[in-house]
């Protein structure tokens, strides 16, 4: 199915399509699940590919418990890498199953 074609079936403009693709746009809700739909799969099966921050959950932890705000930005600031962080949370797992 083309670009245009998934625009079409969920009822959107191409450009709108083209900007979920790359990022620069969220459908809402509602065009969530007609795109789920229009591809034959679920809202959830979907999500699974959703590469976004969980930016309400970050600002509902870091709101409760204002050191988890500071070690996000102090990761920010250390520009820690994505392989760095997974590695050092599969360490810190590793370490908890032993114990």
């Amino acid at each position: 199915m083309s670009l245009r074609e998934l625009a079409q079936a969920v009822g959107v403009s191409a450009a709108f399509m083209s900007d979920v693709e790359l990022g620069r746009r969220y459908p809402s809700d509602a065009i969530f699940g007609k795109i789920a739909t229009a591809l034959g799969t679920t809202k959830d099966d979907l999500a699974q590919y959703d590469t976004r921050p969980p930016l309400g959950e970050l600002k509902r932890r870091a709101a409760a418990d204002p050191a988890f705000g500071v070690a996000l930005r102090r990761m920010i600031d250390s520009d820690v890498s994505s392989e760095e962080f997974l590695r050092w949370l599969e360490e810190q797992e590793a370490r908890e199953g032993n114990e």
